[in-house]
């Protein structure tokens, strides 16, 4: 059996990537998708709407065939370690093709941009040390050294500024530094931009677009032309058990006591915690009445929105700086859920896969798990004051 693999988050699964799964199958003649997907936390360093067993749901009622767990190191990590990590679990799981979404839709602008950077390493990286000095973010001296390459060897390359440009290129630098055989195609999004907002008279939106309508206030009425009706009742019935979509503004108390907890010196040994923030986040979580108040006064020009949220992501989680670079690949395959087809797959395969495959976590330890479930963990207490500890109690999924 051939597998085509993608690499997702469902937050929440919407027609755009119903679309997509049926492209990527169509484009590579596979007869199975695996999806490495994000689990409780996001790349962003936001909290998923709701939680990686009902995305699993989701993607299994729309297509994907084996759902597998991409681990908290590098589901929260920036765009090259969280493309590293995926490839490497689509690689362990025998997948010979992988597709993903990109605003250019074309693969070649990909390969030619990798070698660009490839090629002048040495000046890319000079370049972005001294625009860094400058003071300015970090991703904006890479778009900014990007540029300056691009004028200097000039060429038909990708845009780095749009999102899904930037996870594809790294998911072609990953294969190169896996010197693996998997063969990538991209598919072009359709209808509504990253950043857009739901458009009542297209079935397309973005996944930021459906969450913003939702966070504001929005009936979830309104979303239901975007997504299909297995997700609209998924997101139903989680809306009755938990009152409440998982997000920062959510988890603020929460967030804002954990901060308050710590002296600054113990905030600083916390993963991305850069030296000197520490005072800031103190000393705003005390006066902020809501999370977007908070981030509203400790963003600069030197810290963006993401690089905060992935810092404040770790403090919640207790994840410290030693923890997170003590893992540079995926030690394990953790199976979230499968159709007939997966469980077939994986009854051919299983013998050749290069990690172990977790389908009950009780039956292994592993340091890398562990982080895993203890995400899962502080994810629950942020939604629920019932019993939590679902990673042992919940088993994969079958569809």
């Amino acid at each position: 059996m051939k597998a085509v693999g993608v690499v997702v988050e469902y937050n929440p699964f919407h027609n755009g990537h119903a679309y997509h799964v049926q492209q990527a199958k169509k484009l590579t003649g596979a007869d199975i998708v695996v999806a490495v997907m994000s689990g409780q936390f996001l790349q962003r360093g936001e909290p998923a709407l709701v939680d990686k067993w009902a995305r699993t749901k989701m993607a299994l009622a729309n297509g994907i065939d084996l759902v597998i767990e991409l681990p908290y190191v590098f589901s929260t990590a920036p765009a090259k370690q969280f493309a590293y990590g995926a490839i490497s679990l689509l690689r362990a799981v025998g997948c010979q093709t992988f597709a993903f979404g990109s605003e250019d839709g074309r693969l070649q602008p990909f390969l030619d941009s990798f070698t660009l950077i490839q090629q002048n390493q040495a000046l890319y990286d000079a370049l972005i040390k001294d625009l860094i000095s400058t003071g300015i973010s970090y991703p904006k001296a890479l778009q900014e050294a990007y540029t300056t390459l691009q004028q200097r060897f000039p060429g038909t390359y990708i845009d780095l500024a749009k999102p899904n440009n930037i996870l594809g290129f790294h998911y072609i630098e990953a294969v190169s530094l896996l010197k693996n055989e998997i063969q990538p195609f991209t598919i072009t999004r359709i209808g509504a931009g990253y950043h857009d907002v739901i458009d009542e008279h297209s079935q397309i939106a973005s996944a930021t677009g459906i969450r913003q309508a939702l966070f504001n206030k929005r009936a979830l009425q309104d979303v239901e032309q975007f997504v299909p009706s297995s997700t609209y009742t998924l997101l139903e019935d989680w809306q009755q058990t938990y009152a409440a979509f998982a997000s920062w503004s959510t988890f603020w108390p929460l967030l804002r006591f954990t901060i308050l907890r710590y002296t600054p010196e113990q905030l600083t040994t916390f993963a991305d915690v850069s030296e000197g923030i520490e005072y800031a986040l103190i000393k705003h979580a005390k006066g902020a009445a809501s999370f977007s108040d908070f981030m509203n006064k400790i963003k600069s020009k030197r810290y963006t929105w993401t690089r905060l949220q992935r810092m404040l992501t770790h403090i919640y989680t207790g994840i410290t700086k030693q923890q997170l670079h003590a893992y540079t690949e995926p030690s394990y395959i953790r199976l979230l859920g499968m159709t007939e087809s997966g469980q077939h797959y994986l009854s051919m395969h299983k013998k050749h896969m290069i990690l172990p495959l977790v389908s009950r976590v009780a039956a292994m330890q592993n340091d890398m798990l562990t982080l895993d479930i203890r995400a899962t963990t502080i994810y629950q207490q942020g939604l629920t004051s019932r019993g939590i500890g679902d990673d042992y109690n919940i088993p994969p999924i079958r569809l």
